[in-house]
């Protein structure tokens, strides 16, 4: 099946398995919950899609970490808790997000396929648990409620030698927090950063994250234990748990492309020996290449570059280039709330 993403996603893991490589994904998952008013499940409600539910808030947020906001989505939290780690999920945390009735889950790293499955199941698990309980999950990136703070997906990656399991990006002396191998897997994924972000990032809404001085990225850049940054480098020679995290992602993004697109980039910046640069202190001030402003611009990112094109198939990126052009023409034939404010009383 040339369109099955997890089939994709197998052939990356094998090329990788043939450089004696495995590599190793930790999730963490930030995403909504909200109590459930109306599902709206009248007949004139019906349609592809149908009216949305009608939602109110577990918790005013803005109060990142406290024992109150906490205790106010406790009843939900402790029940997808325990579900999930009945599913025999490797979750490591549950903890309450900054934005309003916010929150993430943090998953312990895993190889191969099994993170990528982990998500499916994650996801699926999560809304279909929290809707038998009264509550509505989403993992819409930014939901359009009054104050609410946009959820991001942010992958931890590494890559790993299969017979030593030694953690490939780890630095063995020095100053430096990666290896060479790391720095030149890094600047692969700086290098792909706009070509990528449709995998990424596969929705309209979910370009309205990237706001500058947002804790989002708005271009490809990485940093030192830097949240402002695309790419977030944590570890120190002889730490085996060096890693990169990669802030790019929303939360509904396809786990099999996101996964597949982070090593093909990152293995292309190996062979190529790319240098990543210097870290970025001033995140939204350094000059690099922005990220796309909008799906538009991702989906045209990746129709013009030839490195996905040959890795992935060109059957594969006309499919999906022109469905994503498809979803962009339906949501541009809707008159939105902002055309009816800026033009409907001015003219």
């Amino acid at each position: 099946m040339p369109f099955a993403t997890r089939g994709l996603y197998r052939k990356v893991l094998d090329e990788l398995a043939g450089r004696g490589h495995d590599f190793v994904a930790g999730l963490e998952v930030e995403f909504h919950i909200f109590k459930l008013d109306d599902p709206h499940m009248r007949a004139e409600d019906a349609g592809q899609p149908g009216t949305p539910p009608s939602v109110s808030l577990l918790s005013h947020g803005y109060q990142y970490l406290t024992e109150q906001r906490f205790d106010q989505m406790e009843p939900v939290l402790e029940i997808l808790r325990r579900d999930v780690v009945a599913l025999g999920l490797p979750l490591r945390s549950v903890e309450v997000e900054f934005g309003p009735s916010q929150c993430e889950f943090t998953f312990a790293p895993r190889k191969g396929l099994e993170p990528a499955d982990n998500m499916v199941l994650f996801r699926s698990a999560v809304k279909q648990i929290a809707r038998r309980h009264g509550y509505h999950a989403t993992f819409m990136c930014r939901p359009k409620l009054p104050n609410l703070f946009a959820s991001g997906w942010h992958l931890h990656q590494s890559i790993v030698s299969r017979t030593s399991g030694e953690n490939q990006f780890m630095a063995q002396a020095g100053g430096e927090p990666l290896s060479a191998f790391g720095r030149a897997y890094l600047a692969g994924l700086l290098d792909h950063a706009r070509a990528s972000a449709v995998f990424t990032t596969p929705t309209i809404n979910g370009y309205k994250r990237y706001r500058s001085y947002s804790l989002a990225p708005d271009r490809a850049i990485w940093g030192r234990d830097n949240r402002g940054v695309m790419i977030r480098v944590l570890g120190a020679a002889g730490d085996a748990a060096t890693r990169l995290e990669n802030r790019i992602g929303e939360p509904a993004a396809n786990p099999y492309l996101y996964m597949a697109s982070q090593i093909l980039s990152g293995l292309d910046g190996v062979d190529r020996k790319l240098d990543p640069g210097p870290s970025a202190d001033t995140p939204y001030e350094t000059k690099a290449p922005l990220l796309p402003k909008s799906l538009r611009d991702a989906v045209a990112a990746l129709r013009d570059d030839p490195f996905f094109r040959e890795k992935f198939g060109a059957e594969f990126v006309d499919y999906y280039t022109h469905i994503k052009n498809a979803e962009i023409d339906r949501f541009l034939a809707e008159v939105t709330d902002w055309e009816h404010r800026e033009y409907f009383e001015m003219f």
